[in-house]
């Protein structure tokens, strides 16, 4: 009897898990079609900052690190910025925008909706936090623009708009995600000397 009732708890978690990758996989496909060069690359970078930051992070935050961006994707339905005079109205109607389609695109799947509710709620705050798990999400989205993103945001925005970009970003990091931030370098000088300043100003003290 034991041994069916374990048996049977093992198919089930394994199929949970096959449905888990067909969602990732079908979020990677969707996130391929993004106008943005580096949306692919900062999706997977995100859910890496993740299990580095958080490693008992489950399935629903790893589906979340994964999807945060995913209206970027779909050019008709993307948030522009020009709509919006506040940046973090921006960001909160471009997260509640990617919910949209996520919880969508989740209920296409047979998944307890445990996972899709938690997933779906990380989502909405990814860019502000407000709960344990959710603030790990910040941290690594953000980490991971510092990571990835901001060499060829630099290429496409001006010196003003890219150091706006970074300093909004780098005041939300938690002081964890800013040590590890801290110590990047890039290659482009105009870009590294904007973001050392970004750094002095945040950190009087150091000699980056």
């Amino acid at each position: 009897m034991f041994i069916s009732i374990a048996l049977t708890i093992d198919r089930i978690c394994s199929q949970e898990m096959n449905v888990i990758k067909e969602i990732e996989l079908e979020i990677e496909k969707f996130i391929s079609k993004s106008e943005v060069p580096e949306d692919p690359l900062h999706s997977k970078n995100t859910k890496d900052w993740v299990i580095e930051l958080f490693p008992e992070a489950d399935s629903a935050l790893q589906i979340a690190a994964l999807g945060h961006d995913i209206e970027r994707s779909i050019k008709e339905k993307k948030i522009k910025r020009e709509g919006y005079s506040d940046y973090n109205k921006f960001k909160e109607a471009h997260s509640h925008n990617s919910v949209k389609i996520m919880r969508k695109l989740l209920q296409n799947y047979k998944i307890d909706s445990n996972i899709i509710d938690k997933a779906i709620f990380l989502i909405e705050n990814h860019e502000f936090g407000g709960s344990t798990e959710a603030d790990i999400l910040k941290d690594a989205d953000s980490i991971s623009f510092f990571d990835v993103n901001l060499p060829k945001y630099f290429l496409r925005n001006t010196k003003e708009e890219t150091y706006f970009r970074m300093i909004w970003g780098y005041d939300k990091l938690s002081k964890r995600a800013k040590s590890i931030v801290n110590k990047f370098r890039y290659n482009n000088i105009v870009l590294d000397t904007l973001f050392r300043k970004v750094l002095n100003m945040n950190n009087p003290k150091s000699q980056s």
